[in-house]
């Protein structure tokens, strides 16, 4: 259930400080109503694959993801008795197959925002793509995972610094685990030629040194 979110201008001589976001994948949760039919088609003969508990769809009652590289015991049978789980399963309930896009890029695709849903949760696609665009390249994944932060505390009418002081495992209560890749798309002009020379490139930034930014947090401030 992780996000591809793409921030793009709005047309290729749109303005500079304008972006929209695209999103790129659906999540892989049974939470959306597509995956929750895509998975009853693949278990016609399962009447109880995808249980509504308590105000959330889950998978056999246990998992909100249709899709995962680990939860083996989901995927082989002989498994699921080693977590004490007394569901019978015949056959793999999960699968770790990706889906897959292809896009080709335009002059005016701007970055890449990859990010597990603790972010999502926070912070939706166009809030995220303008804090993006607006802020400076180092450090810029820790300012997104910053802003989520805030607005987890915000909702439990909290201070930033109070929800940091809270204990890793206990502050799962509060929001999930965040994971955020960014990468920008600086493009070529091309020459006539086909070839490019050095200073085709436009807006190109190396990776910076800090490119984790311990410091990205005061900068901020």
């Amino acid at each position: 259930d992780s996000r591809a979110v793409l921030g793009r201008r709005v047309s290729q001589n749109g303005p500079n400080n304008q972006v929209v976001a695209e999103r790129l994948s659906t999540d892989h949760n049974v939470a959306v109503e597509e995956v929750r039919k895509e998975v009853v088609a693949l278990h016609p003969d399962d009447s109880h694959i995808v249980v509504y508990n308590h105000g959330v769809w889950r998978i056999k009652g246990i998992i909100q993801v249709s899709r995962s590289i680990g939860d083996m015991y989901l995927k082989k049978p002989e498994f699921i008795q080693q977590f004490g789980l007394p569901i019978p399963l015949k056959r793999p309930v999960m699968t770790a197959e990706p889906s897959i896009l292809s896009r080709k890029l335009k002059p005016q695709d701007l970055f890449l925002i990859f990010a597990s849903d603790g972010l999502w949760e926070q912070l939706s696609d166009q809030v995220a793509c303008e804090i993006v665009l607006k802020s400076p390249r180092v450090g810029i994944a820790r300012r997104l995972v910053r802003a989520a932060v805030q607005e987890a505390a915000k909702k439990r009418e909290m201070r930033y610094d109070d929800i940091k002081r809270i204990e890793k495992g206990v502050r799962r209560h509060f929001h999930d685990d965040i994971t955020v890749i960014v990468i920008y798309l600086d493009h070529p002009l091309s020459s006539s030629n086909g070839r490019f020379k050095e200073d085709d490139f436009i807006d190109c930034t190396s990776a910076p040194v800090d490119i984790f930014s311990l410091n990205a947090d005061e900068a901020d401030d």
